[in-house]
């Protein structure tokens, strides 16, 4: 799907004839400044950065030639301001959601790609994942160390998977949407598609009208799901058990509602 007459209706329209923003060889200070800009955009979801907020050392850094655009994306990403926007108050599925976004310019493939990143958390650390992202092939190849990152997920790109397009919608909610005011309570938004392997619809930003996508199934079968109970308080909330349920499509929903309510991240959904 290309960015055409919907355009009006995702919010995409933004993009539709925009460029990377590259620090080029010989650039000036205003160069330097417009990156500055983009990247806390893009790094930081589109949210709100109060001035005392600004990572100001990291900056003059840039400005004097001392770190690459990527150096400061990288400091941005693990800032405590990363942090208290979305590292803190989100569950961990719904952090990598957004790492992938911020980090990569794309929502999460597959399941496999959560779990991924989940396991570099447990065992390295916060610090590590956003290198993982970083520090990738795929990071490299697409913005190398002078592009700041973009939402890749809006153009048919080598290499990328045609449900990450679909999948990208549930992230991004149009141009003036911040990633912290889409309202899901810290839950991730992709959980019941990865977890099925199935593509999302494409919804419009406001009125959630879906535009293509499908995710009809038939009605008395049973489904097996595979859940995760997440730990309580300030951090992230990651796995402690495993538990199965096993539902009823007609039950499902409600059923995910319910799981999510308590907490719960669902690892699989698999007919019973």
């Amino acid at each position: 799907m290309a960015i055409t007459t919907a355009a009006s209706w995702l919010g995409t329209s933004a993009f539709s004839n925009a460029n990377p923003i590259e620090l080029r060889p010989n650039w000036t200070q205003d160069n330097a400044k417009a990156v500055i800009q983009a990247v806390y955009r893009q790094v930081l979801g589109n949210d709100h950065l109060m001035a005392s907020e600004r990572l100001t050392s990291a900056e003059s850094l840039l400005c004097q030639g001392y770190l690459t655009v990527r150096d400061f994306v990288r400091a941005v990403a693990k800032s405590e301001v990363y942090r208290s926007k979305f590292f803190y108050s989100n569950f961990h599925p719904r952090v990598i959601e957004l790492n992938f976004k911020h980090l990569l310019g794309r929502a999460p493939y597959d399941e496999s790609e959560i779990i991924y990143h989940l396991d570099i958390y447990q065992n390295e650390g916060f610090e590590a994942d956003i290198d993982s992202y970083i520090n990738s092939l795929e990071y490299e190849q697409n913005f190398g160390t002078s592009i700041v990152p973009y939402y890749r997920g809006f153009s048919n790109q080598p290499g990328q998977k045609t449900v990450g397009f679909t999948r990208m919608f549930e992230l991004y909610r149009g141009y003036a949407n911040s990633d912290r005011a889409q309202g899901k309570g810290g839950r991730a938004s992709l959980t019941y598609e990865l977890a099925r392997n199935m593509a999302n619809p494409v919804r419009t930003p406001n009125g959630g009208q879906a535009l293509t996508g499908t995710t009809a199934n038939i009605q008395g079968q049973f489904y097996r799901l595979r859940v995760t109970q997440g730990g309580l308080g300030r951090a992230p909330q990651i796995r402690r058990s495993i538990s199965e349920y096993v539902v009823p499509y007609e039950r499902l929903s409600p059923t995910l509602q319910k799981l999510n309510k308590r907490g719960c991240q669902v690892m699989s959904i698999t007919r019973a």
